[in-house]
C-alpha cells in the first residue's frame, strides 16, 4: 500500500472517528445541559416596585385586583408584598390568577395570614409553567377572610411608571397606583427547541468537510491530510519535545511537578487575602470564583509565553532536522495542557472545601476550557511567528499579558466596570470563556446555546488566523534564525 492510499485509509478512519465522537458529544451535551438548553430566564420578568403604602386592610368582603399584561412565555410564579401593621394577624388570604380574555381561573392558592411578615412576600407558584399567556391580559385577584384589626394589607406603589394594560382595582373601583407584585418565568430558546435539527446539520457539515478534504487530497494539496500525516509521522518526536519541556520546567526543583499543584493554591491564598480583606469583595464563594479564573488565565499566559519562543528556542534543531515547524509551538501548548490538568485537582478540592455542590452541568465547563486551549494555540502560532521577525515581541507580550489579566474579571466582579467600559469585557474572549466556566461550576447552570457557539467561533477564529499567518511566514524563518 503506497503512501497516498495509506493516507486515504487514515482519512476515512479519521472521518468516521470524528463523526462518532461528534454524535457522542451531541448526546452528552443534550443530557448535561438539561432545561437550560431549551429555556432561559425571561427578559420580560416583572420586578415588584418599591412599596410606598398599604392599599387597605384586606378584611372579609374586600377584593383587590391588579390587571396586567406580561411578556413571559412560560409563567412560573407571582409574588405579592404585604404590610402587617407590625401586629399579629389571623385568617387566610387567597391569591388567584385569571385569564381575562377567556375568563379562566389559572392558579389559586391560600396563605396563612399569621405567617406573613412585614414587607414579606407570598408566592403563587405554578406546578407546571403556564404557557401561551404571552401578551395576554391577566388579572391577579386577592381577598381574605380576616376581621378588622387582624388583617394584612397588600402594598402598593404610587410613583411606579404606568405600563400599558396595568390597572389597580379595589372592590371593582379603579385606583391610582400599582400593586407591589412580581412575575417571573422563562422564555424558549429557539436554538434549543430545534437542537436535533442543528445537530443533524452539524453532522452533515462534518461529513462534507471530510469529503472536501478527500477531494483536495486527490489533487495533492490538502493541508488537513498533510497535518494529520505529520502528527502521525512525528508523534515520537512530539512526545519527546513535550517531555523535554516538562522536565526543563522543573529541573533541579525539589518539589518538581508538585509545583503545578501548589502554584495555584499559593496564588489563591495571596490574592484571597488581598481582595477579601484590603479590597472588600461581595462575591459569593470568592475562593472558588478566584481559582477558576486563575487556573484558566495561568494556562493561557504560560502557554503563550512558551509558544512565543518555540521557534527561536529550537533554531539549531530546525536548521538540522526537517520537521513541520508548527509542531514546535504545538508541543509547548501541549506541555502547558499537562500542567493545566494537574491544576484542575486543587481547583476541584477548593470547590469541595468551600461547599460547592457539583451538578452535571459542571462537566460542561470542560468545553469552555477546551475553547481556551484552542484559542491559546492560535495565539501561540501567531506570537511564535512574530517573534522570529520582531524580537521585541517578547517584551510587548509581557506588557500585553499583564493588561489582559487586569481587563479580565479574574479577581474582581464583572459589575465593577462602569457601563461605558462594559465593551472591554464583550470584546475579550477570555472573559466569555471564564464566565461560562464559572456559570457551569458555581451556578450549576448551562449557558445558553448561543454562548457555546460564540466561544467556539472565537476560539476557531483565533486558531485560523494564527495558522494562516504561521503557514504564510514559516518558509522565511530560516533566514532570521
Amino acid at each position: 500500500m503506497d503512501g497516498r492510499t495509506q493516507a486515504q485509509v487514515n482519512l476515512r478512519k479519521t472521518s468516521l472517528a470524528v463523526a462518532l465522537i461528534y454524535a457522542l458529544l451531541v448526546l452528552g451535551f443534550y443530557f448535561l445541559a438539561g432545561d437550560q438548553l431549551r429555556y432561559r430566564e425571561s427578559r420580560g420578568n416583572l420586578a415588584a416596585p418599591a412599596a410606598e403604602s398599604g392599599i387597605v386592610e384586606l378584611v372579609q368582603g374586600t377584593i383587590v385586583e391588579q390587571s396586567f399584561i406580561m411578556k413571559i412565555q412560560r409563567l412560573e410564579r407571582l409574588s405579592v408584598q404585604w404590610g402587617t401593621y407590625y401586629r399579629p394577624n389571623a385568617g387566610a388570604a387567597v391569591m388567584e390568577l385569571w385569564n381575562q380574555a377567556s375568563g379562566q381561573l389559572l392558579l389559586q392558592q391560600s396563605f396563612d395570614v399569621a405567617a406573613i411578615s412585614e414587607g414579606g412576600f407570598t408566592t403563587l407558584t405554578a406546578a407546571e409553567p403556564l404557557e401561551g399567556l404571552y401578551n395576554t391580559p391577566l388579572l391577579l385577584r386577592i381577598y381574605a377572610d380576616s376581621q378588622l384589626g387582624s388583617a394584612v394589607s397588600p402594598l402598593m406603589s404610587l410613583s411606579a411608571e404606568k405600563q400599558e394594560g396595568f390597572a389597580l382595582f379595589l372592590n371593582g373601583e379603579n385606583m391610582n397606583g400599582t400593586l407591589c407584585f412580581s412575575a417571573s418565568g422563562s422564555d424558549y430558546i429557539w436554538t434549543g427547541l430545534h437542537y436535533w435539527t442543528f445537530a443533524s446539520v452539524g453532522l452533515a457539515a462534518v461529513l462534507v468537510f471530510f469529503i472536501v478534504v478527500g477531494w483536495r487530497q486527490k489533487k495533492g494539496h490538502s493541508y488537513v491530510v498533510n497535518a494529520l500525516i505529520a502528527v502521525q509521522k512525528y508523534h515520537f518526536l512530539i512526545n519527546q519535545l513535550v517531555g523535554r519541556d516538562f522536565k526543563t520546567k522543573y529541573k533541579r526543583s525539589m518539589l518538581g511537578v508538585f509545583w503545578s499543584f501548589l502554584n495555584p493554591l499559593l496564588t489563591i491564598v495571596v490574592q484571597y487575602m488581598v481582595f477579601s480583606t484590603v479590597f472588600k469583595s461581595d462575591i459569593s464563594n470568592f475562593p472558588a470564583y478566584l481559582l477558576i479564573g486563575i487556573v484558566s488565565f495561568n494556562f493561557f499566559s504560560e502557554a503563550c509565553g512558551m509558544a512565543l519562543t518555540s521557534i527561536l528556542g529550537n533554531a539549531s534543531l530546525i536548521k538540522k532536522v526537517y520537521m513541520p515547524k508548527y509542531i514546535y509551538p504545538l508541543t509547548r501548548v501541549i506541555s502547558s495542557v499537562v500542567n493545566l490538568l494537574i491544576s484542575l485537582i486543587p481547583m476541584v478540592l477548593v470547590c469541595v472545601i468551600t461547599g460547592i455542590r457539583f451538578h452535571k452541568s459542571a462537566i460542561l465547563a470542560l468545553f469552555f476550557l477546551g475553547c481556551v486551549v484552542i484559542f491559546t494555540l492560535g495565539l501561540g502560532l501567531l506570537l511564535s511567528s512574530a517573534m522570529v521577525f520582531f524580537r521585541d515581541t517578547q517584551f510587548l507580550w509581557g506588557v500585553m499579558a499583564m493588561i489582559w489579566m487586569y481587563v479580565t474579571p479574574i479577581f474582581y466582579p464583572e459589575n465593577i466596570l462602569p457601563d461605558n467600559l462594559k465593551f472591554i469585557h464583550q470584546i475579550n474572549p477570555l472573559y466569555h470563556f471564564i464566565q461560562a466556566e464559572r456559570m457551569c461550576i458555581l451556578d450549576g447552570l448551562s449557558p445558553e446555546p448561543i454562548v457555546y457557539a460564540q466561544c467556539m467561533l472565537m476560539a476557531l477564529a483565533m486558531l485560523m488566523v494564527g495558522a494562516i499567518i504561521f503557514h504564510k511566514s514559516q518558509d522565511k524563518f530560516v533566514l532570521y534564525l
